[in-house]
């Protein structure tokens, strides 16, 4: 099993390059949105719990999050990896992430960090707007406010995982298949060295 986290502020591709990459490692795609809109629309008591507090603006907590990629985990036991996408979003849950996986006798095989200049980002979420038809990423401030979030409690996440020698970071400006091409050169780097690690 190989697990990867996609990592990167919002609007530097995350969504389309965890598509391809889901396809061509075939690996199970977890992210922490869908799981709580189908836990929501599911009507699970996780659910319940998490639109509760998500009615009243706030985050999600970590225990809550946590127990949903938990039973995530054990729903797909034979998959060849899980390619985390908005998650962990805190070191609380890198932590706690890595301990739900040694129990499956599993864990990251290496975070991809995507770069992208703070203006790029702004400029592509401001356009992604006019498609999405989300209002909010209309707002320039809006987005400068997520990016704020982003370096002050997803950072870190990084930072956390840079201890263990997992973060390869990647220019996420370019081509799509350009960049397409460099994330899977470093998943099959690292799927070398975790095999030559099982076999010693």
């Amino acid at each position: 099993m190989f697990n990867i986290i996609l990592f990167g502020p919002p609007g530097s591709g995350k969504g389309t390059q965890s598509e391809k990459l889901i396809e061509k490692y075939g690996l199970k795609h977890l992210s922490t949105g869908d799981i709580l809109r189908s836990e929501i629309a599911n009507q699970t008591p996780l659910g319940m719990e998490a639109k509760k507090i998500m009615d009243k603006g706030q985050l999600v907590p970590d225990e809550v999050v946590i127990g949903m990629i938990s039973s995530a985990l054990d729903k797909h036991k034979g998959v060849n990896g899980f390619l985390f996408d908005g998650f962990p979003r805190t070191t609380a849950q890198a932590e706690a992430l890595d301990k739900l996986l040694s129990l499956n006798r599993t864990s990251i095989g290496v975070v991809l960090a995507l770069q992208v200049p703070e203006e790029e980002l702004i400029a592509r979420l401001v356009n992604r707007a006019k498609t999405s038809g989300r209002s909010d990423d209309a707002d320039e401030n809006i987005q400068r406010k997520r990016l704020e979030v982003y370096h002050r409690d997803t950072v870190p996440v990084a930072t956390h995982y840079r201890k263990q020698d997992k973060v390869v970071e990647l220019k996420g400006v370019g081509a799509i298949e350009e960049i397409f091409g460099k994330l899977s050169t470093e998943i099959e780097k690292r799927m070398e060295m975790q095999r030559q690690m099982e076999n010693e």
